[in-house]
C-alpha cells in the first residue's frame, strides 16, 4: 500500500508517538522485586488492571481530545532456585488487554479497538548480596541484585493496521537494585536500561529503530506485620529516541511514574495486591494516564 508522502509523514509521525503511550503502558513500578524467596517456592498470580487517560499528540496532526481506555488481565508465574550459592528467581508474565482509542481527527470521532494478548515479559534475577545471610542479623539487611528482562514479540500484531497490542519487537531490559531494611522499613532503588531490536514490519512498510530507553525506580515499604505492607514509588524515565525509515521522531521521553501498593495475606499462602499508578509526560507529546490494579497470589 502506498500514500501520498504527505500523508505517510503524518502517519509515520502518529505511529512514533502512539508507540510512546503503547510502551508507557508497558513500564512497570513494582515495588519488593528484589526480594529474596526461599528456594524451591513457586508462586502464581492472576490480576486484573484498569488504565484510563488522555493522549497528547503534534498539532499538526489534527488529532484532538484524544484518550485511551486499557483494560489488562495477566497470569504470572514465579519460581525461585539456587545457581552457584546465589539465590535466582525466574517471573513470567502473559498479559491479555482490549484497548479502546477514541478522539476528534480533523474535527470527526474516531474510535479504535483491540482484544488480544499482548508481549509476554519473561525475567531472570540473582541476589549478589545479602547481608543478613553473611552478618546473621534480619532486622539491619541489604540485598543487591541483578536481573535480565525480555519481552517476546507473541502479542497480536497486523502490519496492516495502525495501532496494535504487540510491538513487534524484542525488549531486552537489564537492571540492578539495592534494598536497604532497617526494621519495618524497606529502602528500593533499581535502576533499567531498555534496548529494542528493529521492527522491520511497521505500518505502510516501514522500519521502527529506537535508542535505548534509561529509567530509575525507587520504593519505600513500610511491613506492619507478616504479609501486611504497604508502598510508595516513584520513576523516572528518559531517552528512546525513535527513528522511522532513517528519520529522528523528536520523540524522546520524559515521563513520571508514581504509585501506591498495599498488600496483606488471605490465608497462609495466598495474598491480594492493590495497586496505584500514575504516568505523565513531562513533554508537549505523550499521556497521563492512571491504572488501578488487583491482584492475588498463591504461593507452594
Amino acid at each position: 500500500m502506498n500514500l501520498p508522502r504527505t500523508l505517510t509523514n503524518r502517519i509515520l509521525l502518529f505511529v512514533s508517538l502512539f508507540l510512546v503511550h503503547t510502551t508507557l503502558l508497558s513500564q512497570d513500578l513494582e515495588p519488593r522485586r528484589w526480594s529474596v524467596l526461599p528456594g524451591n517456592t513457586q508462586v502464581i498470580a492472576l490480576g486484573f488492571a484498569s488504565t484510563s487517560g488522555e493522549l497528547f499528540f503534534d498539532p499538526v496532526l489534527e488529532i484532538e481530545d484524544a484518550s485511551v481506555n486499557v483494560e489488562t488481565s495477566y497470569f504470572s508465574y514465579v519460581r525461585s532456585f539456587s545457581f552457584a550459592g546465589n539465590p535466582v528467581r525466574f517471573d513470567a508474565l502473559i498479559p491479555w488487554q482490549h484497548a479502546k482509542w477514541e478522539g476528534l481527527l480533523r474535527g470527526e470521532s474516531a474510535v479504535a479497538e483491540r482484544r488480544g494478548f499482548t508481549d509476554p515479559r519473561f525475567r531472570l534475577s540473582m541476589t549478589l548480596l545479602d547481608t543478613a545471610k553473611e552478618e546473621g542479623n534480619p532486622t539491619s539487611r541489604t540485598v543487591v541484585g541483578v536481573a535480565l528482562a525480555v519481552s517476546v514479540p507473541l502479542g497480536q500484531y497486523d502490519n496492516e493496521k495502525l495501532l496494535n497490542l504487540g510491538q513487534n519487537r524484542y525488549s531486552i531490559r537489564p537492571q540492578i537494585g539495592v534494598v536497604h531494611t532497617e526494621g519495618a522499613w524497606s529502602y528500593e532503588l533499581t535502576g533499567s536500561i531498555f534496548f529494542y531490536t528493529d521492527n522491520n514490519e511497521l505500518f505502510n512498510d516501514s522500519k521502527r529503530e529506537q535508542e535505548p530507553l534509561y529509567a530509575l525506580q525507587s520504593h519505600v515499604v513500610y511491613l506492619f506485620s507478616p504479609g501486611v505492607w504497604t508502598a510508595v514509588g516513584v520513576g523516572y524515565a528518559w531517552g528512546g529516541l525513535s527513528h522511522i525509515n532513517d528519520v529522528n521522531k523528536d520523540d524522546t521521553w520524559g515521563n513520571v511514574l508514581s504509585s501506591l501498593s498495599f498488600g496483606f495475606p488471605l490465608s497462609k499462602n495466598q495474598g491480594l495486591k492493590l495497586t496505584y499508578l500514575n504516568g505523565r509526560t513531562q513533554k508537549s507529546t505523550g499521556a497521563a494516564l492512571n491504572t488501578f490494579s488487583l491482584g492475588w497470589s498463591l504461593l507452594f
